[in-house]
Formats: structure tokens, sequence, C-alpha cells
């Protein structure tokens, strides 16, 4: 199944509607949404609440959608509880939603200290279990690195919403697969992602969904998709410890101004070749990947659905 990328750090709330609705015409099965609080640097410019666009999405289209959120911080674990047994309610069957342990640019907002990664994990697990309890309409005190007191959801879906965890690392992804239902990671090298994947099953999350995010970049020309991609997708080719912990647009800005076009390529798939991105996604394939979503990280959206939606995705079925 080949979803849409829907990416709320590049362009405004209804221009994604638009999007969506043109990736399901298009053939693309579902529609996945990051959520930011800022973007990645200046030259994305936006930043859209995701829950309120998930609603509107998913009212406009009949694809089923999901997101990452970073419960601990920014969202109070009830509060992401709620959100998604609301969509999940409204449009059954239809919403996922993974976790993970957020990101500097993003929590830090709440002017509380911004953990080190080994207690953002615990935070994490212990949002997860409160999130699960809710699910199962228990009353929900904790007291733990997040505090819940007589929390208890009175609007639940028929179908509880699967909830999945997200990973880079294959430490993050070995630790996944003892707790969570699922799993979303990033393009990376073959031989790295393979990693990934296997600690993953290895660990607990054999028979679990695998879900894979894929940075391309397509455009007429190959010089049209580097510098696309060099535009809006240079501040995010850095490593994860350091992706986490920076926390201002302007720091992503100033690290981003050395980054060189073959460094960007060992991250976004960068070709205008569509057998090239075909043989890359059928290596993706390969790994036992439920859900493949394509995220075209230049701001040539329509080019690239109506392209790789007449020519791409039906090759790949």
């Amino acid at each position: 199944m080949i979803g849409y990328q829907a990416s709320h750090e590049q362009f405004p709330p209804s221009e994604l509607l638009s999007l969506a609705s043109a990736a399901e015409k298009a053939g693309f099965t579902s529609i996945h949404c990051s959520d930011h609080f800022h973007p990645w640097g200046k030259s994305q410019g936006q930043s859209g609440f995701a829950f309120s666009w998930l609603g509107a999405s998913m009212q406009a289209t009949r694809l089923p959608h999901g997101s990452v959120c970073a419960p601990g911080q920014r969202y109070h674990p009830a509060i992401v509880a709620q959100a998604a047994a609301t969509l999940a309610e409204m449009f059954p069957e239809r919403f996922w939603i993974s976790l993970g342990s957020g990101e500097a640019l993003n929590e830090r907002i709440t002017g509380e200290k911004y953990p080190m990664k080994a207690e953002r994990n615990e935070r994490l697990l212990e949002c997860y279990q409160v999130i699960q309890r809710l699910f199962k309409g228990e009353t929900v005190t904790h007291h733990g690195r997040i505090t819940v007191e007589n929390a208890k959801l009175y609007t639940l879906p028929a179908k509880l919403p699967p909830v999945y965890g997200a990973a880079v690392t294959k430490e993050t992804a070995a630790w996944l697969g003892s707790w969570a239902e699922g799993m979303i990671t990033v393009s990376q090298p073959h031989e790295q992602l393979k990693e990934v994947v296997n600690a993953f099953k290895n660990n607990g999350g054999e028979g679990k969904p695998i879900l894979l995010k894929v940075q391309v970049s397509y455009d007429q020309t190959f010089d049209q998709a580097v510098a696309g991609a060099m535009d809006q997708w240079r501040t995010n080719v850095f490593n994860s410890t350091v992706l986490g912990d920076m926390w201002m647009v302007e720091q992503f800005d100033a690290m981003a101004e050395f980054v060189q076009p073959q460094e960007l390529m060992k991250m976004v798939r960068i070709s205008n070749s569509l057998q090239q991105h075909i043989d890359w996604i059928k290596q993706d394939m390969e790994l036992g990947f439920d859900r493949i979503i394509l995220h075209n990280v230049n701001r040539e959206q329509r080019l690239f659905i109506d392209t790789f939606g007449e020519k791409v995705i039906p090759k790949l079925h």
C-alpha cells in the first residue's frame, strides 16, 4: 500500500487538504501527516496543527490516515488518547497513531526541561501505557514521569485505533518491539534500514505491522530535483541525536549552510527517473513493509502526485 505524506512544515493546511484529495484521486491508498509546532527551516515556513487538519482531511477523503506525535511534554497523553479516540469514532478503522519520544524543536515550547533520550523513552512508554488504559475505558490515575489524575474517556470507538511506535535507529526499534503494536520508520541506506526492521522483528515485533516513510525528490529534471530537495530538506539530514536536540529554526538553517547535495542524497532519494524510484520502492517492499508512505520533499507536489499516480503506483501492485 502506497501512502502520501502531507507535510505540515512545508504547506498551509488548506493546501494540504487539496493535495490529500488529489492523492486519493491519483491512486494513493492512505494519507500520513507530520505533527510539528515549528518547521525544520525558514524556507519550509509552515506548521499547521495536525489534529485539526486530520478531522478535515478524513472528512474530505475516504482514505485511512495516520500521524506521528510525541506525548509527554507538548501533548498530555490523555489528550492524545482523546483526540485519537474521537477520530476513530468518527471515521471507523481509518486512523492509526504512532508515538515518538519527541524533538526539542517542538517540545521545548512548554518551557519545561527537555529530557535526555533515555528519559524521554521512559516517559514515552508511560504515555503509551496511559493511552492504552484510557482506550480500555479505565479511570486512570498515574504519578511518574507524567501525571494523570482521574482521567476517563467517555467517547470511545467501536474498534480502537492501533498505536505504533516511531523509530529511526535499530536500538529504538528493538525497544519498540517489546511493547508497540507496530512500527513506523524512515528511509535510510538499505542495509541500515534492514537492521532497523530486523531489530524490531527479533525483539517482539514479528507479525506486527511495519510502516516506512520514504523521503524522495522527483522533478522533471535531475537538477530540478536536487535544487528542490536542497531548498526544502537539507536541514533534515543530520543524525537523529542532532535532530532531536536542536530547538531553534535558526539553528537548523545555520547547520544546513554546509550541507552538500552528495550528503543529502544519502537520506533523500533524488531522481527524475521513474524507474529508479520504482526500483527503490520495490527494494523496500522486499523488507516486508505493510505500508510505504512517499514524501516528495520538494514543492512540486502536483507533478509528483499525478506522475506517481499514473506511472509508479500501478507498477507496484
